[in-house]
């Protein structure tokens, strides 16, 4: 079962939160996925999230390929949840660590999946720590980014529908550091 650890209410209205759990089993309208530009989800969240959700996910992310080309940092794809609790998948590409100027890859990977979500309708959505397992990115760091990246977000785009981010975190080791950063971030 997964566990709210900490929440607040941003200044634009939206509640934020650290979850510990399993992405596959939040009740969001769409959670996101950790992808890879070509959408071949064989590892880490990817994989999971394919596996339980089903077939039809590689299925309509292949079908995304073919009709629009590899996805980009700032402009995530977006399948069915097959079996998922959740209705869709949003597919964020980060970045790979030491390929280049990840942190601002990393910002648009997160901008995009909550600007994925708006033109869905997602009133919720569950994002994982992006980056921060094969490919390499530091936890700490990216913590405080895809912080800040949630915050500018909804400063920027004061009509979003979402309502509510959950950052979903599975592994002891990344949920420390996520609430360590947030300790920093909101002065706790």
């Amino acid at each position: 079962m997964n566990s709210v650890l900490v929440q607040r209410i941003l200044s634009t209205g939206q509640t934020l939160q650290i979850v510990q759990g399993d992405i596959t089993t939040e009740e969001v309208d769409a959670i996101v996925n950790a992808a890879n530009e070509h959408l071949q989800h064989g590892g880490g969240v990817a994989w999971a999230i394919s596996k339980k959700g089903g077939a039809a996910i590689q299925r309509e992310s292949d079908e995304w390929i073919r009709k629009h080309g590899r996805v980009s940092h700032s402009r995530p794809a977006w399948t069915l949840g097959g079996r998922l609790p959740a209705k869709y998948v949003v597919h964020a590409v980060g970045p790979v660590w030491g390929a280049g100027d990840e942190d601002s890859k990393l910002a648009d990977a997160v901008r995009g999946s909550l600007q994925a979500a708006d033109e869905l309708q997602c009133s919720s959505i569950a994002l994982p720590a992006i980056s921060t397992g094969i490919f390499g990115f530091p936890k700490e760091r990216a913590a405080g980014i895809i912080f800040s990246a949630i915050e500018k977000y909804f400063v920027e785009n004061h009509a979003s529908v979402v309502q509510i981010v959950r950052i979903t975190l599975f592994d002891d080791a990344t949920v420390k550091v996520f609430l360590d950063k947030w300790n920093v971030v909101n002065g706790s």
